[in-house]
């Protein structure tokens, strides 16, 4: 199988050094570009994988990249890998159409995670029920079940569950999350967003308190992540 591309748009040396062996090493191919115009001549002329974007770009602000490459029309997978850590450019990059925000200092396995899930975010959605791990969401009969478990949702519940596990493994904004399911009108309201996401870990968090499946990404949003079913007793090696 042909190697999936990776274009690393960033204009420090240093990183292009780091990185370029480090995704070599976990199979990908690597394009280099250290401009915006660099960087979107070469996403319409090479159409990598997906992207690795800085937003401290020395021409052109990642976030113009960004703009620009969705209303093209293209819709590569696009992690942001930036030393800006206000909440309002992660916000202001996601709402633009970034899938990820990792920041500077980063450690490679958490941009590789990252990569890798903002990779199966962009792969078709299959028909039949959305499915994370031993949770399953059945959008036709509306039963969502952990386990072998059927859980009892309320409407909005049930929505904002189906919007979460549609985008597993991506953060997404309590604004595109309001927008999408109590309309344009409430995307501000981040406190009711809360305590529906409150609900939610209730009824699907082995411990609510310190939860691992609907992860907060503090004044950004929200990540459904991809919790390993547990291995059933009898399928354990003796």
């Amino acid at each position: 199988m042909m190697q999936p591309s990776v274009l690393v748009v960033d204009d420090e040396p240093a990183i292009h050094r780091f990185l370029k062996p480090s995704l070599t090493a976990e199979g990908y191919r690597v394009i280099q570009a250290t401009t915006g115009t660099q960087a979107l001549a070469l996403a319409a002329e090479r159409r990598p994988e997906i992207i690795v974007l800085d937003l401290g770009l020395p021409d052109i602000d990642g976030k113009d990249v960004i703009e620009r490459l969705r209303r093209s029309g293209d819709d590569v997978p696009i992690v942001v890998l930036s030393a800006r850590d206000r909440e309002s450019e992660k916000i202001r990059a996601l709402d633009l159409g970034a899938d990820d925000f990792v920041e500077k200092p980063f450690g490679v396995g958490e941009l590789m995670a990252r990569i890798r899930a903002a990779l199966r975010h962009r792969q078709p959605v299959p028909a039949g029920p959305l499915v994370s791990g031993d949770l399953s969401l059945d959008t036709e009969t509306r039963i969502v079940r952990k386990g072998a478990c059927e859980v009892k949702l309320t409407p909005r519940e049930f929505d904002l569950l189906a919007v979460l596990l549609r985008q597993a493994g991506k953060v997404v904004t309590h604004a595109s999350l309001l927008r999408e399911i109590w309309g344009k009108a409430n995307e501000a309201d981040t406190q009711y967003l809360r305590v529906y996401v409150g609900h939610l870990r209730q009824k699907l968090e082995d411990d609510p308190a310190a939860p691992r499946r609907i992860t907060t990404e503090a004044g950004v949003g929200y990540r459904l992540n991809w919790i390993e079913p547990p291995t059933a007793a009898g399928d354990a090696e003796p």
